[in-house]
């Protein structure tokens, strides 16, 4: 009996397909030119996974898989999909739990319904996905979106173009994960989200203009509103430094400067120091008995440190009610 051709695809990281050649030297699965717009495959692509064929690079444009059920029960990891193609498809419904779609494309994708629980989606194109009523709790994307590093590898080698468009690629990914995040009630998921949706709109703002100051800013104070550690770790700097300041250039209490001096003992020096910093916290925090007072250069810093403080105060009050409000 005459041996079949067999589909010459083999998957970037070594796996070969075992199904019979279309002629293209393809497989039915693996055939990119062939038009399968509107196919219902819904059931055939179950059976062909379940008997075990190679999901891995699926070419599957515009094909109709609503209510697509490929949870493998029988085994503790799901299927594999990567490096698949399921431009515009439709997944309405789709019970991917558990699944590995890496290095694929879900561009434009309808996943409305969809369970996407614990899916791992890492340098996967989510670009135009939709995602109303979707689940999408543990979904691990990995550290950065693929636009995410094509941006900034564009950027590295100074093509702002490609950059700025891939950027806005990445936000507008992340905007869509935060309303679905928002529409499942995964409230610190969509902070995330959030964060770097933000994030990617700060990388398209020019170097040194004005939104690119006041988003850095913003970054670095709270986390542009969803981070209330940053807030700690500020307050927490400034009152250090600050601290130091005065324990260098002096404060007054009961009518003696404490201040370092190298001729005397380690522990003047130490509770001098205790001292800067208890300074440091009163006035960080506005409350001013009035027991140590600035003197000098002092002044201006204890000046300084108050305004601050006043301000980190109400900011931190602002972003801790916002993240537990939620």
């Amino acid at each position: 009996m005459e041996n079949k051709p067999q589909c010459r695809y083999v998957s970037p990281d070594g796996h070969s397909c075992s199904e019979i050649d279309m002629g293209s030297g393809f497989c039915f699965w693996h055939d990119n030119k062939f038009d399968k717009s509107g196919l219902e495959l819904t059931h055939k692509l179950e059976r062909y996974a379940k008997r075990g064929g190679l999901l891995h690079g699926l070419e599957l444009k515009r094909v109709n898989l609503e209510g697509l059920n490929l949870i493998n029960i029988d085994k503790n990891i799901g299927y594999d999909l990567s490096y698949s193609n399921f431009y515009r498809a439709n997944l309405r419904g789709a019970h991917l739990f558990n699944n590995t779609i890496r290095h694929a494309s879900l561009m434009k994708a309808d996943l409305r319904e969809a369970n996407l629980h614990c899916t791992d989606l890492k340098d996967t194109n989510l670009l135009g996905i939709k995602l109303d009523n979707t689940r999408i709790d543990n979904i691990d994307l990995g550290h950065a979106l693929i636009q995410e590093k094509h941006g900034k590898s564009a950027k590295e080698q100074g093509n702002l173009a490609e950059s700025l468009d891939m950027y806005q690629q990445s936000e507008e990914i992340y905007r869509i994960l935060r309303k679905g995040a928002e529409q499942q009630g995964l409230f610190e998921m969509a902070g995330n989200y959030l964060y770097r949706e933000l994030q990617m709109r700060h990388e398209q703002y020019p170097v040194g203009s004005k939104k690119w100051l006041f988003s850095s800013f913003s970054d670095f104070f709270c986390g542009y509103g969803e981070k209330p550690e940053n807030v700690i770790r500020f307050s927490l700097g400034m009152i250090f430094f600050c601290a130091l300041c005065y324990f260098m250039l002096g404060v007054s209490f009961q009518s003696e400067i404490i201040v370092f001096d190298a001729d005397q003992t380690w522990q003047h020096n130490l509770n001098a120091l205790l001292n800067s910093f208890y300074f440091s916290v009163v006035t960080f925090t506005t409350l001013g008995y009035g027991d140590i007072t600035p003197v000098g250069v002092s002044r201006f810093i204890a000046a300084v440190e108050a305004f601050t403080g006043s301000f980190t105060l109400a900011l931190f009050v602002v972003v801790f009610v916002k993240r537990m409000t939620r």
